[in-house]
């Protein structure tokens, strides 16, 4: 396989919001949910204090531009008041009323700035990327991009190709359905491109307003978690077929596993006030199989040499602390300790779906790797499915 990884480029979403924010404005628009009488215990039970988004939260529970009156209109409305042998009078103040409450947001009004910042970040991250692998846009052969909460088409690729811009034969990837997965499975895709031409260079981007499923209206205890857990990220690395002085990281192997069955677990909806990540409470059993199949995968790559080897560092997202918690408690025997702490450390400051990775992978960067480390990446996604891979620090 043999892939190299430049150190990625990280850009947080500039937009501070604290916990205690998130729980005042759903504790006000919620106060007779049945979980408001635990959500202080709730909210800190994710260890989250604070998170970036690339738009602040007033953005997110802004009204939109409409009232409460139905899509028919005005003239509908009276008519129906009319024909119920309501007065002129009343008419005009129930009219009145309905025009006075605010409307929810469109999945326009929700999407298009966001979409816009998703597009300004990615292209950051992407400027990033090439800065410090000491390449320049005309240098890209392949693009790969993701940004599953913000549809649109063209997608980031296309954006981006012009934005920088890059080469007009540049091969474009874009994957805007990984969601979680993401990061790895971007990276096992770089390396087999390289792996068919060595002198390839890949550049991925992964640009994730993870906000946008902030719907304040949702009153499920599902709708509070996924408030209090999703932060906004960009992310970008290149990936080439040959060494570089730049690179960090040699890719050796990539494994891939999907539960059939699991498809309705976590799910991303379009509604009529735009997107909804829907969770389901078997997910994190299911994504633990994932974990369970993933260490067979790595006993049976070192059978021959299973009392000494082990990773050095695990840059893991599967998705929340509880799995994180399986992980270590599944973890062969001998293993050393502390091999997910830069997995704990990115998640305090929240959920970062397909950019996570990337973030865990540079805070280990940061922290400094001895060379000849052994690295394990791996993510999980709603699918159910996951992408792990293995190489060595360099």
């Amino acid at each position: 396989m043999a892939a190299y990884l430049c150190p990625p480029a990280v850009i947080h979403g500039e937009n501070s919001v604290r916990t205690s924010q998130i729980v005042d404005e759903v504790r006000s628009r919620h106060p007779h949910a049945a979980w408001a009488p635990r959500i202080d215990g709730i909210a800190a039970s994710t260890g989250i204090e604070t998170r970036g988004w690339m738009l602040p939260l007033e953005a997110a529970v802004a009204p939109g531009s409409g009232s409460g009156l139905p899509a028919a209109g005005v003239g509908a409305a009276r008519e129906a008041l009319a024909g119920d042998g309501f007065t002129e009078q009343d008419v005009d103040r129930v009219i009145a009323a309905l025009e006075a409450i605010p409307a929810p947001q469109t999945v326009q009004e929700r999407t298009a700035p966001a979409w816009e910042a998703v597009q300004s970040y990615g292209e950051r991250a992407a400027r990033g990327a090439l800065q410090i692998a000491g390449l320049d846009a005309a240098d890209v052969d392949c693009l790969i991009t993701s940004h599953s909460t913000t549809p649109a088409l063209p997608g980031l690729d296309v954006s981006l190709a012009n934005r920088l811009p890059l080469r007009s034969d540049v091969m474009l990837l874009p994957a805007t359905q990984w969601a979680c997965i993401a990061g790895t499975r971007s990276l096992a895709l770089a390396a087999d491109l390289v792996a068919a031409d060595p002198d390839r260079v890949v550049l991925v981007v992964i640009a994730e307003a993870l906000s946008t499923t902030y719907q304040p209206a949702d009153d499920t205890l599902e709708s509070l978690i996924v408030r209090l857990l999703f932060a906004d990220t960009a992310v970008a690395a290149v990936v080439t077929g040959r060494p570089r002085p730049e690179s960090m990281l040699r890719l050796d192997a990539a494994w891939n596993h999907t539960l059939p069955g699991t498809q309705d677990l976590h799910r991303l909806e379009t509604r009529e006030d735009g997107t909804h990540f829907v969770m389901d409470r078997r997910g994190p059993r299911a994504v633990q199989e994932t974990v369970t199949a993933m260490w067979e995968w790595l006993r049976l790559r070192y059978e021959d040499d299973p009392a000494s080897w082990h990773p050095d560092v695990l840059l893991a997202h599967p998705g929340g602390t509880r799995v994180l918690e399986y992980m270590e408690q599944t973890m062969p025997d001998g293993w050393p300790s502390g091999l997910l702490d830069y997995s704990r450390d990115s998640y305090t400051t929240g959920n970062r779906g397909g950019a996570a990775v990337f973030d865990i992978m540079r805070r280990a960067y940061d922290a400094g790797q001895k060379p000849g480390s052994r690295a394990v990446l791996y993510a999980a996604a709603p699918g159910l499915t996951a992408t792990a891979l293995e190489g060595e620090w360099l």
